[in-house]
């Protein structure tokens, strides 16, 4: 008997089997999946706006084509008739799944719709732009000596600015003559002067006195999300910041399944290079219309991102990057033009600068990082964690840094947990766990008050709780080892052997109950089994990495550990001990950097001597290999236990007890309760 078709929903990562002819909005409903909806599936909504997805899924194990769905219907029809749908898109309500498929559902279908938490911090930033606009007087066309337009403002450009030699892209040169007739003479150039020398280039001019001033782009580039920070470049000043989601995030929630993507998949590679680019042009018309500022007036942007976004973004090839020995096509920094990436919201000749890779998987971002920690400038040994899909990580003092990725999967953005989800308003991010009565108490995001505190349920009526966040799996997973719900190994254990009737069955296994709904009117939210080892995978391939550098760098403590990245900006310190994401330190010792990727980007955009500095910076950086590294996997397997299986955890101890229990094969399932050997 034939199986039921496999749906797989993207970029939940909610998979699950369901009957042959069900609507794709029934599907999502079924497997918990956030697909909007306001009309009872009529049709006349188009709130439930899905993007199927046709290739070789290897991660998913599907293979998808257009016959996956049912074909375009006449409620479809008469809609797209009407009102009109995106190349690629249907309706949910109206379209049936037929076999096997991949199911994109964009942020504008969700119905709660993910925050981007990468706003830009307030690093102090020296400002000595590439880009900087001069006015000049211009000497009028003389017959007796017939120089050229632009021959003319080249020498007014070097007489009162010192401006060497000056190039121009033709539509430059075309836009020459125009200007200085319509000014008299008088005009406002925007000159671009690289950081390396040799000639600048003209990439505006204006007539007259331009006085409302030019704007850069600090663009961070993830997996998962984009970040734009738009920028004053006369004073470094951020006036807007804008986030999106990454949308190739439907073709593989992690880099591998992008580049299996390409690899597998004919036309794979351009594909996934013009969803970004098209994500970028949107981000930019966003953050400019957020600010009220022209998109004219961004002259210039720097982009931050790892080896495979940098080479998708860039259009090269990035199938090299999914063996070894990890070859990257180019990775030294490059500086482009808006129209050498079709971004067709900046003026084609505004100038992007991407920042040097530091080799392999270790990108553009963890020079960025390096670049706003300036660990090689410090004394103390830091380790500095950029967490994400693929966490990049930094070791060093002012006498030598170490650099590696690790890949630690989508679990630490809420994918591929049970009830996960990522962060938006109603998502669980905070847990606490009452060690007596073992029952939790949760804060959700858009709301400061705890689930206990008065007038809670009146302060999310309008979101409920939908789900939990990266942040929150890890606290909640973290509070569950120190109530005693969950052992060193990571097993949960029954309701006897825990004394929690908060603990219930789940086919073999026990899930424990992070919020029951009965107060907010919600479905319980649940860790499960399953959930807590997708945490333990992620956390071990974190610190397993950043064990490997202090292997190589000879040492088995750390000064302090700085946490980067969205989600590294919202963990506990505490928290992030008790899971073991990162070697023993004293709590007081871990902060958060914030978007450090992005400050990098910003730092860079603001400053030429920056630019030659973080070119500097990577030349001497060594990088670790993770994935030929004989010892990673011994660090791996001794991390999976919480905190850590064989390395003893001093500073946490002194401030956190945790219970020595140990729960059977079976979570403790007849009960009672035994001690863990020494």
């Amino acid at each position: 008997m034939a199986q039921d078709p496999l749906v797989v929903f993207t970029p939940s990562g909610r998979r699950g089997r369901v009957p042959s002819g069900t609507t794709v909005l029934s599907a999502a409903r079924m497997l918990g999946v956030d697909l909007d909806s306001v009309c009872g599936g009529r049709g006349i909504c188009s709130k439930c706006q899905v993007a199927p997805m046709s290739g070789t899924f290897a991660k998913h194990g599907i293979t998808a084509g257009p016959e996956a769905l049912s074909e375009q219907n006449a409620v479809e029809a008469r809609y797209d008739a009407k009102r009109g749908l995106a190349a690629g898109r249907r309706l949910g309500c109206q379209a049936q799944i037929l076999s096997d498929a991949v199911i994109d559902v964009p942020p504008e279908s969700q119905v709660h719709r993910q925050v981007v938490r990468k706003d830009a911090d307030t690093h102090p930033v020296e400002t000595d732009p590439a880009t900087r606009l001069m006015m000049v007087e211009v000497a009028p066309a003389d017959m007796h000596a017939p120089e050229g337009a632009f021959e003319r403002l080249s020498a007014a450009l070097a007489n009162e600015w010192a401006v060497g030699t000056l190039e121009a892209d033709l539509p430059m040169l075309a836009a020459v003559p125009a200007a200085l007739e319509a000014g008299g003479g008088r005009v406002t150039c925007a000159v671009f002067a690289d950081h390396r020398g040799g000639p600048a280039r003209l990439t505006e001019i204006r007539p007259g006195l331009l006085a409302d001033g030019i704007f850069g782009l600090a663009i961070d580039l993830g997996s998962t999300t984009i970040a734009a920070h738009l920028t004053d470049l006369a004073s470094g000043s951020v006036v807007a910041s804008a986030g999106a989601m990454n949308p190739q995030i439907r073709f593989g929630e992690d880099l591998m399944s992008r580049v299996s993507y390409a690899m597998m998949t004919p036309g794979g590679a351009a594909e996934m290079t013009l969803a970004v680019r098209t994500a970028l042009g949107t981000l930019v018309a966003e953050v400019a219309a957020d600010a009220g500022v022209a998109p004219e007036r961004i002259l210039e942007a720097t982009i931050v991102c790892n080896p495979v976004m940098h080479h998708l973004l860039l259009g090269l090839d990035p199938v090299p990057l999914g063996q070894a020995p990890f070859a990257l096509a180019v990775s030294d920094s490059l500086t482009l033009s808006a129209r050498d990436l079709d971004l067709g919201a900046l003026p084609d000749a505004a100038r992007i600068y991407v920042l040097p890779c530091i080799a392999g998987h270790v990108g553009a971002d963890a020079a960025a990082v390096a670049l706003a920690q300036r660990l090689d400038l410090r004394d103390d040994l830091s380790l500095v964690v950029d967490v994400g899909t693929n966490a990049e990580i930094l070791l060093g003092n002012r006498d030598r840094v170490l650099a590696c990725s690790s890949p630690t999967g989508p679990a630490f953005e809420g994918a591929q947990i049970t009830c996960g989800q990522r962060a938006a308003p109603g998502a669980i991010e905070a847990v606490r766990i009452d060690t007596e009565t073992k029952i939790a108490r949760v804060r959700v995001i858009g709301c400061p008050l705890w689930s206990d505190d008065p007038g809670f349920a009146a302060a999310i009526a309008g979101t409920g709780i939908t789900g939990i966040c990266g942040s929150g799996i890890v606290e909640a997973v973290a509070e569950m080892r120190q109530a005693g719900v969950m052992d060193a190994s990571g097993l949960i254990g029954s309701p006897e052997a825990t004394g929690s009737d908060r603990v219930r069955a789940d086919g073999r296994t026990w899930e424990y109950v992070l919020h029951d709904g009965s107060a907010t009117g919600g479905a319980p939210i649940r860790v499960t089994q399953n959930d807590v080892r997708a945490i333990q995978l992620a956390k071990s391939a974190l610190y397993a990495g950043a064990r490997l550098l202090m292997d190589e760098m000879g040492v088995d403590r750390v000064d302090r550990v700085v946490l980067a990245g969205a989600f590294g900006a919202h963990i506990s310190p505490l928290h992030a001990l008790v899971l073991g994401m990162i070697p023993d330190v004293a709590p007081d010792a871990v902060t958060s950097a914030g978007n450090a990727a992005g400050t990098g980007a910003r730092i860079a955009l603001c400053s030429r001597a920056a630019r030659a500095e973080v070119e500097a910076i990577v030349g001497r950086i060594t990088k670790v290999e993770t994935a030929l590294a004989p010892r990673f996997q011994e660090h791996f397997v001794a991390a999976n236990a919480i905190p850590h299986a064989s390395e003893p955890c001093p500073e946490l101890l002194r401030v956190v007890t945790l219970p020595d229990v140990a729960f059977g094969a079976a979570g403790g399932r007849e009960g009672g309760r035994r001690r863990r050997r020494a």
